[in-house]
């Protein structure tokens, strides 16, 4: 099953929280796309906001080390000195987790905090959420 991207992103806007739930198969189409849509988002958006992945309905992923390298590269740079938010990668296998370790390295000692968990509750309460934030609404 193939999603567009809108399908799988929801903002909350009163809890400053940007939620992406890709499903199938991670690719670098799907994730450009994202990151463009971020990118112009940041610029535009009143108040900076927090970001919850949740990579768990994820059938695998097609996204090498180098292309997610090159991805965090860029939100670091791109992301500038804007003031500080969270970013929240939820995973469920090794796959996964491997992308966001990736992510997460490349990210430190940014504005964008970077944090992997593998329950939903330990990361409603790092972003400071309810639980029911987590989900992309309908």
């Amino acid at each position: 099953m193939k999603l567009g991207l809108w399908a799988t992103v929801s903002f909350h806007r009163e809890l400053h929280l940007m939620v992406w739930q890709p499903r199938g198969v991670l690719g670098e189409a799907h994730v450009d796309e994202l990151i463009l849509m971020l990118d112009e988002t940041e610029r535009k958006a009143d108040h900076p906001f927090n970001r919850y992945a949740d990579l768990s309905k994820l059938d695998s992923v097609e996204v090498s080390f180098d292309y997610v390298f090159r991805v965090a590269l860029h939100r670091r740079t791109t992301y500038g000195e804007r003031p500080n938010v969270k970013s929240v990668f939820y995973v469920r296998n090794r796959e996964t987790a491997a992308v966001a370790m990736t992510h997460m390295i490349v990210m430190g000692d940014s504005p964008i905090e970077v944090r992997i968990f593998n329950t939903k509750t330990a990361a409603a309460k790092w972003l400071d959420v309810p639980i029911e934030a987590l989900q992309l609404s309908r």
